[in-house]
């Protein structure tokens, strides 16, 4: 396949304030697929085309605005130990960085330390696999306290086993320490010891912010606030609906990995009651399982949470791909999504607007024959259609464990009504002969007050 440039991707509005920060070529050394071939990345294959996984790759690349000069698919047959790719790929893609001058090479993988060092000796440019690609867009977009110690957390780590990267300062000896003396401890011993100094210190102050999330949370709780979990592919549109459905103001852009902070805000149901929607970060396919566990406290809305939308962008041709990515991300996360999630998970079907009229007929009739206990929704987060069911159905998952009672009050008393309306769901309400007749949906924390302040009484099923 002729290699694809990306020199007018560099022209197109970046939602960033950051310029230009280098000029780099993406290669993709995919695995060739092979009848039986017990290695996952062939299932991989299977499931997403070369020439996807390569355009995602670019995308990531943009996300910390590099100008991409060109995007070169590397079929390998197997994986060589000392550069990954074979020495006439090497030398090819040479060629290629010399003729765009290009001084950083992404490679969409996972790179041993030594095959990094090796790379960069034989293309004479820096060379930044998948994970470290991650980090750097990490690094960029990590806004609040906890965001930024995750991601240092998470570089640090990388780092340390990159350390082979060094050059021959590494090699050196210091003096050693204390009454014994002897051979004192290499340069590479001592930033090793440093880095781990440093990972010790964040993993503490990680356990501080999770205890305050904890009393966030506990606090919730006593409110009560049911918590609605924002979950998907990375840009899948998420916070475009995050803001459609709580009028807030997220970041929300076409780009990778736009969201990365954690964001609560409050979500207004049909019928007068709340719930907390959190925003949460974009999964990506081949997350490194490192970044995973260094993001578990921003994830961990999604553990505690009440209801998971689980949000597709269901124009995208990996569309199915990509859910299997998220699916293997929640599996890691203890959550079973093949179960729903325990009945807590909806699948919203995003970017509906991006189809014509037969095809979205289509797409409805395949929706309405999907099994109930695993329901989906389709939603244009951009022109806000079906955001209407979804608050419904949002509404109708989160009343399962309330409670339905009836009720009469005097219209005169203008401060039980007011309680009721800030304290219930009420789903209905009709005037008789100076009293309302109300049906309200109460959480069971408050059922008891309802029944003794207003007399209630359980709804006839």
């Amino acid at each position: 396949m002729e290699p694809r440039s990306f020199e007018g991707d560099a022209d197109r509005p970046r939602p960033s304030d950051h310029q230009p920060t280098g000029r780099a070529i993406v290669i993709g050394p995919y695995l060739r697929a092979r009848r039986g071939d017990p290695d996952p990345q062939a299932e991989i294959h299977a499931q997403r085309s070369s020439q996807a996984r390569l355009e995602e790759a670019a995308g990531l690349a943009l996300a910390i605005d590099l100008t991409v000069a060109e995007a070169i698919l590397a079929p390998i047959s197997q994986i060589r130990p000392a550069t990954y790719l074979g020495k006439g790929k090497v030398e090819e893609i040479l060629g290629s960085i010399k003729a765009h001058e290009a001084d950083l090479v992404v490679m969409d993988c996972a790179l041993s330390p030594i095959q990094q060092r090796n790379l960069e000796k034989a293309w004479g440019a820096k060379v930044l696999d998948r994970t470290g690609l991650i980090l750097e867009i990490f690094g960029r977009r990590a806004k609040t306290k906890e965001g930024a110690l995750q991601v240092e957390l998470a570089h640090l780590n990388y780092q340390r086993s990159r350390l082979v990267r060094s050059w021959t300062h590494l090699e050196r000896q210091r003096g050693g320490f204390g009454f014994m003396g002897g051979p004192g401890e290499t340069q590479i011993e001592a930033d090793r010891r440093l880095i781990g100094d440093r990972i010790s210190k964040i993993e503490n102050e990680i356990k501080k912010v999770q205890g305050t999330r904890r009393l966030h949370r506990a606090g919730r709780q006593r409110v009560p606030y049911r918590v609605v979990a924002l979950v998907g592919y990375t840009n899948a549109g998420k916070s475009t609906l995050f803001n459609r459905l709580t009028r807030a103001d997220v970041q929300a852009a076409d780009m990778l990995f736009a969201t990365l902070d954690p964001t609560l805000r409050a979500l207004h149901l049909p019928h007068g009651g709340k719930a907390m929607l959190s925003d949460t970060v974009g999964f990506i396919s081949n997350l490194p399982t490192q970044l995973v566990a260094a993001f578990r406290a921003t994830l961990e809305e999604v553990l505690e949470a009440d209801l998971i939308l689980h949000v597709r962008d269901i124009a995208h041709e990996d569309a199915d791909a990509q859910q299997d990515d998220v699916s293997a991300v929640l599996r890691q996360l203890g959550i079973d999504p093949e179960a729903g999630g325990g009945g807590r998970i909806i699948e919203v079907w995003n970017k509906i607007d991006q189809f014509a009229s037969d095809e979205l007929d289509n797409l409805r009739n395949i929706a309405a024959r999907r099994d109930p206990e695993h329901p989906c929704l389709l939603v244009s987060a951009v022109t806000g259609e079906g955001v209407d069911a979804l608050l419904l159905a949002i509404e109708d998952r989160l009343a399962a464990a309330r409670i339905t009672l009836d009720l009469s009050i005097d219209a005169s008393d203008g401060a039980g009504v007011s309680w009721l309306h800030r304290n219930t769901e009420v789903l209905e309400k009709e005037l008789q002969d100076g009293r309302f007749a109300m049906t309200v949906r109460v959480d069971p924390t408050k059922r008891d007050t309802v029944i003794s302040r207003f007399g209630a009484v359980l709804h006839p099923e």
